[in-house]
């Protein structure tokens, strides 16, 4: 996504009504954008802002665990 979009995209929408019928009560499409940025899955900072940088670095470094 980029930089400081809206919180909402078709995925989002599509994400928060699969949550609803699977029994979630508040969620919706900001809630689970939201959510994504808090577990770094999306990274909007501007270049200008002063973490922008260190969440790009933390970002690049991450590997997805391996599961058996």
């Amino acid at each position: 996504m980029a930089p400081q979009t809206a919180s909402t995209a078709e995925e989002l929408i599509a994400l928060a009504k699969d949550l609803k019928r699977r029994g979630w009560k508040f969620v919706g499409p900001t809630t689970v954008y939201a959510f994504m940025q808090a577990m770094g899955l999306v990274n909007d900072h501007v270049v200008e802002c002063v973490v922008a940088e260190d969440v790009r670095q933390a970002r690049a470094g991450f590997r997805v665990p391996v599961t058996v």
